[in-house]
């Protein structure tokens, strides 16, 4: 390593403001008296000795100076550093090496500003660093700080080019006692990324401070960015030299609740989702407020934009390809922006479905046959719109689903064939297939055990009419094979599928819109003595009207052609139903939003040294942005939710509606679902405490492994830092996140009774197995099989186009003479169906850099200080391997159904690992895409 003395600057001001400035000493010891606790510290203050490098006046500096030196005498070593002449020793030389991830892909701007930099931080002008002990000084109750700035080159520290070292040179008492935090001042015009630092030279080894996270400029942000190092601290356990520093982080992170937030803020704070319309462009885009007692919402993270001059409730809108703020450090990092933000994501919104939309538009229509779908296979799709030509499209980064051919100034778009007709093109067609999707699919979540009987809907009948189904004994027992239905009932053979409340009451504004029919379905499933489960009757409903009673129809699967095309569009019908369930319920609600409220909480309330913070972590990662993403191009109005699925405009008030009447957060835990839905009953002998009642239930019995693989290591992570009983209710930051998450997070459900309480060390491992199962495993089972199950449209079509045809109906002569086309014709059209199938592939994507239950990124490797919780987590992944070997031992069994046989794909949305692409497995560490 060398030093340069640094030259004299002042007739280059102007590519750098920091450089006008004279030069600072090359390190200084102080100790700063500490802020009365009830007081907020001021970081500026505390590191007073930069001048105008630390965004303070020299006056400033001075007065700071002058204010501590009736109590300290000081005087310069030969390096310039300041240090107590009331200390007999010299000290220690210790050195801070800093950690930086630069751009992988650069262009020529970015690689000169690098060298720039590379420059000013060699010759001590770019980044200052300020070392702050654990400890006060006892004679004059102040904080122990040592400052200096990064100065000097080191080699590469690996192969990787656009991983880059500096380091700083300071000297602290030997009486400094152990670094716990670390001040980084960015001195240049833009943010970088830290990746760590690591203090050398202290007696107990090399200290760690994990960053991970982007240090803004100066210019943005006079304040310095605050770093912990890694050991975990309770707040009560937190070391006084550091104690005002963890308050003063977490106001820094929650912000005033006003103003618009800049790209560069890091700033977590709560919304209504009051940006999914644009009325100034469209009173047709106009959308609802979701928040509030008409119509309840979890919160979003707040942006604080302008309000739209339509509506004073809605906030204006960010469009593509501009971002949507989220805060700084929960972006995409660049492996994934290239894979799905800046590439396929952005592009596939902004280029291809254009594209798609203009090659196919002037002949949007049904497909003809089932080999028009085939082709989409086969031949694939040419685009030919004048985008592409202009390289839009050829730049898109779309991954192994979508291969595409450049051929004559074209672009061809080919689909991979979809895991569900891979083996077996005509599974699709089958009555087990359609039941073992409800058990083995993309939803698996909706099926319950029939427990009562008559089936009755809890809607008021004044407004839809009579509660009871039209779905009788006598038509059940016909369906049985000689079983009573009173023996099916006892021996718990009856299953049902029950989308009528729920969809009920948007009925009639759904079938309003243009190209949109559909139903409100009930499906009775029977499990007969073979091990396999059958649908055996379909309820069809539409809302009454005033010269007709609600009108309600029942189908089976019958025994002659006419009935068996009828029972194919029923059945297609309640797959349409499932579809959007699926999309809008339980994947977007239960999942992506329901998620966001606990992360902002968390980083709201709890203290990056919080072991808490720690744990919850890794299952945070890229939330926020997707979400936001989400809100932009798909669940907005006139996105690609609305134009592909039922609902159309009324999607997410149907989401809101879900959530009003049926989520809770006690019911969001495995075995509490399986419970509810009666697919499970609580057994003490059992493995996991529970007894399925189907055993071939492969999302289940999968799904609990990983569950109580996640309990295991949360409850033994929980027991180790809260050994004490009252340690829990004491834990300041615990208390305020929780009650944050119910009051602010989930504030329309905040006087609900079922909330956990949040007292003893039980009730914590509870509820973050929840939100950790929730963040991982429940939402891999329900994101990464979109494509392998909706990619072929007559298996899961997203909307259905007419209602099925009635024997005194003008288009029922059509169906008899040729079914098939009527068929084809009540699905989506070829561009509706392409367009979700694109969009199918990019949610159904893993990214490379993809961070894996139960797996760290080496980047993170030193993320806690603390060999017995790295010991528990080695345990916790040892065991998610073992899962791993458990579920494909299952794969491969023949009495499992459900996994195994002729065609039939095996069961892997819930294996824990994964490669990159669209690959029906992998699960997570957090709700990614």
């Amino acid at each position: 390593m060398f030093v340069l003395n640094p030259p004299n600057f002042s007739n280059l001001s102007h590519h750098n403001n920091a450089l006008c400035r004279p030069s600072p000493p090359f390190s200084a010891y102080r100790r700063i008296p500490l802020l009365p606790s009830r007081r907020r510290p001021v970081v500026k203050a505390e590191i007073g000795g930069g001048g105008a490098g630390q965004g303070q006046s020299q006056s400033q500096s001075q007065t700071v100076t002058s204010t501590y030196s009736s109590f300290l005498e000081t005087s310069k070593d030969s390096n310039g550093s300041v240090v107590s002449s009331g200390r007999s020793d010299e000290g220690i030389e210790v050195k801070a090496v800093m950690t930086i991830r630069k751009k992988i892909k650069e262009n020529l701007t970015d690689k000169l500003e690098d060298q720039w930099e590379y420059f000013i931080n060699g010759v001590g002008q770019g980044i200052q660093i300020q070392l702050i002990s654990d400890q006060i000084d006892p004679v004059t109750n102040s904080r122990k700080s040592v400052e200096s700035y990064v100065k000097g080159w080191l080699p590469k520290p690996s192969k990787v080019s656009y991983i880059v070292e500096y380091s700083a040179e300071l000297r602290v008492p030997s009486d400094f006692g152990s670094p716990g935090a670390l001040l980084i001042t960015n001195l240049h015009a833009k943010e970088f990324y830290l990746l760590k630092v690591v203090i050398h030279g202290f007696s107990g080894g090399p200290i760690f401070f994990p960053a991970n996270t982007w240090i803004h400029s100066r210019n943005d942000n006079p304040k310095s960015r605050i770093i912990f190092n890694n050991q975990a601290y309770l707040p009560s356990q937190t070391p006084p030299g550091i104690k005002d520093l963890r308050l003063e982080d977490l106001l820094s992170i929650r912000g005033t609740g006003k103003g618009e937030r800049k790209q560069h803020d890091r700033i977590y704070d709560y919304a209504t989702y009051n940006d999914l319309g644009n009325p100034d462009k469209d009173e047709e885009l106009a959308r609802p407020v979701l928040g509030g007692p008409e119509r309840p919402y979890p919160r979003r993270c707040r942006s604080g934009r302008p309000h739209t001059a339509s509506d004073p409730l809605c906030e204006s809108r960010i469009e593509k390809p501009h971002p949507v703020y989220v805060p700084r450090d929960e972006t995409f990092e660049e492996i994934k922006q290239n894979t799905f933000s800046a590439g396929r994501l952005k592009a596939l919104f902004h280029n291809l479905i254009p594209s798609i939309a203009a090659t196919m538009s002037r002949s949007d229509i049904s497909f003809n046959c089932f080999s028009d779908i085939d082709k989409l296979y086969t031949d694939g799709v040419v685009l030919r719109d004048e985008e592409q030509q202009r390289g839009g499209v050829q730049d898109l980064l779309l991954g192994k689903v979508m291969n595409q051919v450049i051929s004559a100034g074209e672009r061809l778009l080919k689909y991979e064939i979809p895991a569900v007709i891979k083996r077996d093109r005509f599974s699709w067609l089958r009555d087990n297939e359609f039941a073992r999707q409800a058990l083995a699919g993309v939803n698996p979540v909706n099926i319950e055990l029939l427990k009562e009987f008559p089936i009755r809907s809890k809607l008021d009948p004044a407004v839809y009419g009579p509660p009871e189904s039209a779905i009788t004994k006598e038509l059940l027992e016909q369906e049985l094979g000689g079983m009573s239905f009173e023996k099916a009932m006892e021996e718990k053979r009856l299953f049902i599928i029950d989308y009528h409340d729920m969809l009920l009451p948007f009925m009639k504004k759904m079938n309003s819109l243009p190209g949109r029919k559909a139903y409100a379905s009930r499906t009775i499933l029977f499990y007969a003595k073979t091990g396999m489960l059958c649908p055996i009757a379909i309820e069809l409903s539409l809302p009454q009207t005033p010269s007709s009673a609600q009108n309600k129809r029942v189908y089976t699967h019958g025994h002659d052609a006419t009935t068996h095309w009828i029972w194919k569009l029923a059945k297609a019908h309640v797959c349409s139903n499932d579809a959007g369930v699926h999309q809008l319920v339980n994947h977007w609600l239960r999942t992506h939003a329901c998620m966001e409220p606990y992360i902002i909480a968390t980083h709201r309330q709890l203290s990056s040294m919080h072991p808490i913070y720690k744990l919850l972590h890794p299952h945070m990662r890229y939330t926020l942005e997707i979400n936001a993403l989400a809100r932009q191009s798909l669940i907005n109005g006139g996105g690609i939710i609305e134009a592909s699925f039922s609902p159309g405009k009324y999607a997410m008030e149907l989401s809101s509606s879900a959530y009003k009447s049926m989520w809770r957060f006690d019911m969001e835990s495995l075995p509490a679902d399986l419970i509810r839905r009666g697919m499970a009953e609580e057994d003490p002998s059992m493995p996991f405490g529970l007894k399925l009642v189907l055993d071939d239930y492969p999302y289940a019995s999968d799904g609990l492994l990983i569950w109580s693989a996640i309990k295991e290591w949360v409850e033994s992570y929980v027991v180790h830092f809260y050994s004490d009983p009252n340690s829990v209710t004491s834990d300041v930051e615990l208390q305020a996140w929780w009650n944050e998450i119910k009051f602010k997070g989930h504030y329309d459900k905040r006087n609900e009774p079922w909330w956990p309480k949040l007292d003893t060390k039980e009730d914590l491992s509870g509820i973050l197995t929840i939100m950790i199962w929730v963040a991982s495993g429940q939402h891999a089972a329900l994101n990464f099989g979109q494509y392998p199950f909706g990619g072929y449209v007559p298996n899961r079509p997203t909307l259905m186009r007419r209602l099925i045809p009635q024997e005194n109906d003008p288009e029922y002569k059509k169906f008899i003479e040729n079914p098939q086309h009527a068929f084809l014709s009540s699905l989506p059209t070829q561009l509706q169906a392409t367009k979700v199938m694109a969009v199918q592939d990019t949610l159904s994507t893993h990214s490379p850099d993809e961070e894996y239950l139960g797996q760290v990124n080496p980047l993170h490797s030193q993320w806690i200080n603390d060999h017995q919780v790295l010991k528990m987590f080695n345990k916790f992944s040892a065991r998610l391997v073992e899962i791993e070997e458990i579920i494909n031992a299952r794969n491969k069994e023949p009495k499992l159904k459900n996994r195994t046989g002729a065609g039939v794909p095996p069961y892997e949305l819930l294996l824990p690992s994964s490669g990159p692409g669209v690959t029906g497995r992998g699960i997570p560490n957090s709700i990614s895409i």
